[in-house]
């Protein structure tokens, strides 16, 4: 199955979901309320955009539809790293990398981490 592009307030959503899973729509407009300005017809339609794009599957309870994602954290972050790479970085790694290097405030703690990552893919 391919992964589905997610907008950016549907990652919201997902977030949401992906750590609370299985979920009520009450519950995911509860979690978001605290977080979003969205009203609940929002995040609503949020949650048939999901399901339409099979982000989410749904289960009828009564009248309350439960909600469980269909798609792996990791495999949407995959996508939208790639993207993302592609659109800005022509698709290359390493200007990308570099440009977060030496843009960001890296802690001496990160870089340790950054050059174990880095001595690992030395095989």
């Amino acid at each position: 199955m391919k992964t589905p592009q997610i907008s950016e307030a549907e990652w919201q959503v997902m977030h949401v979901i992906w750590e609370h899973q299985p979920m009520h729509s009450q519950e995911i407009v509860a979690h978001l309320a605290d977080i979003q300005e969205w009203s609940p017809t929002t995040i609503k339609t949020m949650l048939f955009r999901l399901v339409k794009k099979k982000a989410l599957s749904f289960e009828k309870q009564g009248n309350r539809y439960l909600y469980r994602a269909k798609v792996k954290k990791k495999d949407c972050i995959k996508q939208e790293s790639q993207s993302f790479m592609d659109r800005v970085f022509g698709g290359d790694q390493l200007p990308m990398l570099s440009y977060f290097v030496n843009s960001g405030n890296l802690t001496q703690e990160q870089i340790s981490e950054l050059k174990k990552l880095l001595e690992e893919q030395d095989v």
